[in-house]
């Protein structure tokens, strides 16, 4: 990763800090030292009986998501940030959790234990750096997000492995030893490797509850992998292998791309099997009911992943599950809320990305892949798989207003549950308080200020908090945040349309595809080259921070201030984060800063080179 230059402090305000969460962790391990099993609602282990899964309140069935951000976050992207990788804290994980429970779930997925790649932007975020090399801090996440399913309530399914090089696995491992990458299944070193962190994982001792990971009721079973291509003989000795060392938990065979394998039916070291379903030449709900087929009679099956495809075939594949025999299904994917103000986003490659991660409790922005709709059958069916009425949600909780000293950059920590806020400002601490915003929202933009106070009094010292709402009633108000005393008025332009702007080339479009390689913003203004926009504005702008995505670190922009007609080129500091690594094919961000135009008028154009995405404009108007 090269970086040239320093973010404006404007724009360093969309990038948090690691803000301290030693209080909660403190909390937890006092916690910890008083009730050192720290299991909040979940005693005892699963089992496998027949064809169904128990746990100590009966019949275990559940209609969940996988949450892949759950070991280690790869979506914190922002500006000022050298990596879209970080591990998960408290807030984000009792969140995550949260989430599931309020829906009905009280299972989820993780994705899996990561493996260091030469060729990918990881970095450090690794739980496997090599044979026999553990990373702490990778597993102390681990510890966190375990204690948090413990409060929460819901079970966990670790996959050990990926068959994939997305976060290191399979070809990783047999890369150590200088192998192919099929060597992973055949030769006996490299699977001595992977055995090797099997014995770490799983007689690992939780930092926070106390718990041998083999003696917590989080876990539901551990899975040899990922959608792995395994030989019935390599599950064999690597489900021995997990009986050896942790006979609380259950063997999930994780080849699951091709079927239910029938070898793996007829093992008996083998306590469940599961399959994962994409778009194909068929209807989706048709490879489910094979499967759910082959499996009846013999052994527990759930659906581990579902996902891409339109609502009504989610519903097919939801519906088959719960009136068969299955254990359940989980969707892909769910992320929940970021420490940094709004929700962690990941969209995927069907349909040029239409298809994004899903937000509980649902909201309007996702309304190309049905977000609302597929949460709320989502929660009907959870409920009704469990035979259970359907429960009323809780009203959220208070909101955490995260400090600032710009009223055109205000974000706060969301409520789980929370659909939107009231937002309101006043002269002091006490009040008295005016609603500036009866609508903010929290999932409007992707890693950007949750909300640009246009309208603040300039000049004048004011404070903000936030109440958060949803259809059972709103929070109490969050702490007041401030004093935030602003010179200027802001003007902020998201483009999410083009009405803020004054004439545009026939040929600028707001688009919305690929938003992963515009760091999962999910609308920008396209401007081919020798395109232009401009901006007829209220008052001077005094100073200007746009942020833009090309594929050309050098791409020429021009910008030009009109004053009483006069039109003067605007010269100011271009920082660059050049983006190196990673499997996304990111553009490269540039942010543009400027101070001291006094313009009424503003044209950005693009005069050659190549097309460029507008991601967002900042200006600061005098009164």
């Amino acid at each position: 990763m090269q970086e040239i230059g320093m973010p404006s402090p404007f724009f360093a305000a969309w990038v948090r800090p690691e803000w301290p969460t030693r209080c909660g962790s403190l909390a937890l391990l006092l916690l910890a030292l008083i009730c050192p099993s720290l299991r909040g609602e979940l005693a005892g282990f699963v089992s496998a009986a027949g064809t169904r899964l128990r746990d100590d309140q009966g019949p275990l069935r559940f209609v969940s998501f996988n949450v892949p951000n759950l070991l280690v976050i790869e979506d914190a992207f922002g500006f000022g940030r050298s990596t879209p990788w970080r591990w998960p804290d408290d807030f984000e994980l009792t969140d995550a959790f949260r989430s599931l429970r309020q829906m009905g779930a009280t299972v989820a997925r993780s994705y899996v234990i990561t493996v260091r790649r030469d060729d990918s932007d990881m970095g450090e975020f690794v739980h496997v750096r090599g044979p026999g090399d553990f990373n702490e801090e990778a597993f102390r996440a681990m510890d966190r997000m375990l204690a948090a399913a413990n409060r929460e309530g819901v079970r966990v399914i670790v996959p050990l492995v990926d068959n994939w090089t997305w976060q290191g696995g399979a070809p990783q491992y047999a890369g150590f030893r200088g192998r192919p990458p099929d060597a992973f299944w055949t030769d006996q070193e490299v699977i001595n490797d992977f055995k090797q962190t099997i014995a770490f994982v799983l007689t690992r001792r939780n930092t926070i509850t106390g718990l041998r990971y083999t003696d917590d009721p989080a876990i539901l079973g551990w899975e040899t992998g990922n959608e792995l291509d395994s030989p019935p003989g390599w599950t064999r000795e690597i489900a021995a292998t997990i009986k050896s060392l942790d006979p609380n938990h259950l063997v999930i065979d994780g080849n699951s791309l091709h079927g239910v394998p029938a070898a793996s039916l007829a093992d008996p070291l083998v306590d469940v099997v599961t399959t994962h379903h994409y778009p194909s030449d068929r209807p989706m709900v048709e490879s489910v009911a094979e499967a759910i087929a082959a499996a009846a009679g013999r052994k527990p099956f759930f659906v581990g992943e579902a996902g891409f495809v339109p609502l009504a075939d989610i519903r097919d594949v939801v519906e088959r599950v719960v009136a068969s025999d299955a254990a359940g299904v989980l969707l892909w994917s769910l992320r929940y809320r970021s420490r940094d103000g709004g929700f962690y986003w990941h969209s995927e490659p069907n349909n040029l990305g239409r298809f994004k991660a899903y937000h509980w409790p649902g909201f309007p922005s996702g309304v190309a892949y049905d977000e609302v709709a597929v949460m709320g059958l989502v929660r009907q069916a959870a409920h009704a798989i469990r035979g259970r009425p359907l429960a009323a949600l809780p009203c959220p909780g208070a909101p955490v207003m995260l400090p600032g000293d710009d009223a055109g950059a205000i974000s706060w920590r969301g409520s789980t549950g929370a659909t939107h806020y009231s937002l309101e400002r006043g002269p002091t601490a006490a009040g008295p308080w005016e609603v500036i915003s009866t609508d903010a929202r929290e999932e409007r933009h992707q890693y950007r200020p949750l909300y640009a106070d246009e309208s603040v009094p300039v000049g004048q010292a004011c404070w903000y908090r936030a109440i958060a709402v949803n259809e059972s009633g709103q929070s109490p108000a969050s702490p007041p945040m401030g004093p935030v005393l602003m010179k200027h008025r802001p003007f902020v332009d998201e483009f999410d349309n083009l009405d803020r702007v004054a004439s545009a080339s026939a040929d600028v479009v707001i688009v919305t595809d690929n938003p992963r390689a515009a760091q999962e913003d999910a609308s920008r203004a396209l401007l081919p080259p020798g395109s232009r926009i401009a901006y007829a504005l209220p008052s001077g702008a005094q100073s200007l921070r746009l942020l833009f995505f090309t594929k050309d670190p050098d791409q020429p922009l021009n910008l030009l201030s009109i004053d009483q007609g006069i039109q003067q080129q605007i010269r100011g500091t271009r920082t660059v984060r050049r983006t190196t690594g990673g499997d996304y094919g990111y553009l490269t961000p540039i942010l543009f800063s400027a101070e001291c135009m006094n313009a009424t008028e503003l044209e950005i154009a693009i005069p050659s080179g190549a097309a460029v995405q507008l991601s967002r404009l900042e200006l600061e108007l005098v009164p």
